[in-house]
């Protein structure tokens, strides 16, 4: 056995070994890529994989993460969420299970402001899961519609994965172009839970919400506007070229600081620490992750792993259509057990190089593989947003996988159909000129 192979085999299985054993995600990744190094012989193995640890985050791009982190602090804390559900509750909520198209309009409309899942089932979950269960819906049900409508964040910009997707593909793909390629997307899984959940609910016979006069919908659009508007800030500001998606992320700090603050002043002056606390500490958490699977990265081209499994997929068939669904296969079961932004740094040079061979749009394909992530967090054993939903609806993840099955098929259909319906993502960015 060469030294490569056995290096690849200890990294593989330290690294599985390690995820048993419930280390955390980061660590599993550097230990297993030192491991490796070690096995391979003939590097400095410490000093090298610090190195490529440290080169990895040195991107002004991921600059936007921190910012985009912070920002959505703040929109969680200062009442945004809280008006988007009034405002969607006007639009939506008058028809039959209309609490739950109440829940996932503002699951969209907040994740597109905040970019992130957890701030998404947190801020909204937190709110329309007790109002649901007092309206008679079943709690199983408002965790599991709350918990799969917050991944639409990840797929409506602004978000914070889709800029790892753009540094993973080595700049191949710009941010603007990544972003805009999102929004139908994740429109369109919006849609297909909507729907599920109004099947569901009319078998049920939920009841309606409430009927609001012109007047009084016009009043609650008013107040939600400030909220709104960061969408057309930023990126409006991005497609117009005003600044870069890095910048823009600043100009969201600052708008939703004004925002909370001093417009709807749901945030204090004293609560200002403990926000910019859990921001850093969100931040160093997705930091650590991008650092150590940059590291692994580098090993495994280092080894020309991304080439072997390239030539064997091409081995295996020449068909484009199963091509995409043996990789779909893969991201799905990869998105059970690792979160989304080591999945993206590690997968995207392996299978990025395959589908090119088949004329994919690398932007097409970094829509497919959050899409399948997204899924992922909805999923045990690793799914941070499944456990997070759970948490938050005072239920187990036994009791509410029964009642996620249907929302889980209703985005895996949207998946494939995105999948081999390459127009969904590249419509938008080629219509806006973002398209290489």
């Amino acid at each position: 056995m060469t030294p490569e192979t056995l290096s690849i085999i200890v990294l593989v299985v330290s690294f599985i070994v390690l995820l048993l054993l419930n280390v955390p995600v980061a660590f599993c990744m550097g230990i297993a890529t030192l491991l490796g190094v070690i096995v391979a012989g003939d590097l400095p193995s410490f000093l090298i994989v610090a190195q490529k640890m440290a080169t990895g985050i040195d991107s002004f791009a991921l600059l936007a993460i921190p910012f985009f982190i912070l920002s959505g602090l703040f929109m969680g804390r200062g009442g945004i969420a809280r008006r988007l559900i009034d405002f969607a509750n006007a639009i939506v909520g008058r028809f039959r299970g209309g609490l739950a198209f109440v829940n996932v309009l503002t699951c969209m409309l907040f994740g597109s402001i905040s970019g992130s899942a957890a701030a998404a089932v947190s801020s909204v979950g937190g709110f329309m899961i007790p109002l649901m269960n007092k309206m008679g819906y079943h709690r199983d049900f408002n965790a599991s519609i709350s918990i799969t409508a917050a991944t639409t964040g990840l797929l409506i910009p602004p978000s914070n994965v889709m800029i790892v997707y753009s540094l993973a593909t080595g700049g191949m793909v710009s941010i603007a172009a990544i972003f805009m390629a999102g929004v139908l997307p994740g429109i369109l899984v919006g849609l297909a839970l909507m729907l599920v959940a109004g099947i569901i609910s009319a078998r049920r016979k939920y009841g309606k919400g409430e009927t609001f006069a012109l007047a009084e919908s016009f009043k609650r659009f008013l107040a939600a506007i400030p909220a709104l508007l960061l969408i057309v800030i930023v990126l409006g500001g991005i497609l117009a070229g005003i600044f870069t998606a890095t910048e823009a992320s600043a100009i969201a700090v600052v708008y939703s600081f004004i925002l909370s603050v001093f417009v709807y002043r749901e945030v204090k002056i004293k609560d200002l620490p403990a926000i910019v606390l859990q921001s850093a500490v969100t931040t160093a958490v997705v930091f650590l992750l991008i650092a150590a699977s940059m590291a692994m990265s580098w090993f495994l081209a280092l080894q020309n792993i991304p080439q072997n499994i390239s030539a064997f997929l091409l081995g295996l068939t020449q068909s484009k259509i199963l091509i995409l669904l043996i990789i779909n296969l893969i991201l799905l079961a990869v998105g059970t057990f690792m979160d989304m932004t080591p999945a993206v740094l590690i997968f995207t040079p392996i299978f990025l190089p395959v589908v090119k061979t088949f004329g994919v749009d690398p932007l097409h394909f970094g829509i497919i593989m959050i899409m399948n992530l997204c899924i992922g967090l909805c999923t045990p054993p690793v799914g941070t947003v499944l456990f997070l939903g759970c948490g938050i609806g005072k239920t187990t993840v036994t009791k509410i996988m029964r009642h996620i099955i249907p929302f889980f098929a209703a985005m895996v259909v949207v998946l494939f159909l995105c999948t081999y319906a390459p127009s969904l993502s590249l419509i938008l960015p080629k219509w806006l000129g973002l398209l290489k």
